[in-house]
């Protein structure tokens, strides 16, 4: 493989390193936040609506890691077709992202949710643990319920979106792959 190509390589796979790591972190560290937030809230029992503060909270923190869950596995499919499957002839190295989708298509074992789901969920719902405190009218608790049900439904769309992206941007990838081929392939012959 020619160094550059070598280079990218190495590159790519230092973020999806980065990016993986950074997702655990981003997570541990918007839940802190969110915690904190709600124990200030619970002990100076504040208004029900405040509720909504620590919930964005929880809903940015959500959004932080389903952007850097979808963004390492578009960079593992880009590898993939990119120098997987397009290799050179005689280069017999770098088959780990065909050989990781291989192994969960043989082996789909229940592991563990790279979007912390049931995490958020149950955040959500003690979310609700203030509001409760607070003596809300039924119109808070119903209004202020409906909106935390909008972010549970919210995580549920988000699995179901990351649980089918490899298979998406492969497909998406093998086009972009083909077309650049044509594309370079084409631009070859001389202009007179």
């Amino acid at each position: 493989m020619d160094p550059v190509r070598l280079e990218e390589f190495a590159a790519l796979r230092a973020t999806i390193r980065e990016r993986g790591t950074a997702r655990v972190w981003f997570f541990w560290a918007g839940l802190v936040g969110w915690a904190t937030i709600v124990v200030v809230e619970t002990a100076i029992n504040s208004l029900p609506v405040l509720s909504l503060v620590p919930l964005l909270v929880l809903a940015a923190t959500f959004e932080g890691v389903f952007a850097l869950h979808t963004g390492v596995e578009r960079v593992g499919r880009y590898l993939q077709v990119m120098f997987e499957e397009t290799r050179e002839p005689g280069d017999e190295g770098l088959r780990w992202e065909t050989a990781a989708m291989a192994f969960g298509r043989l082996f789909p074992a229940r592991g563990p949710d790279p979007l912390f789901s049931g995490y958020f969920v149950l955040a959500a719902v003690l979310n609700l643990i203030p509001v409760a405190l607070a003596g809300p009218v039924p119109a808070e608790l119903g209004l202020l319920g409906v909106i935390h049900l909008i972010f549970i439904v919210r995580l549920f769309r988000a699995r179901s979106v990351a649980a089918g992206q490899r298979a998406r941007d492969l497909e998406r990838f093998r086009l972009l792959a083909r077309e650049v081929s044509h594309t370079t392939s084409g631009s070859t012959g001389s202009s007179d």
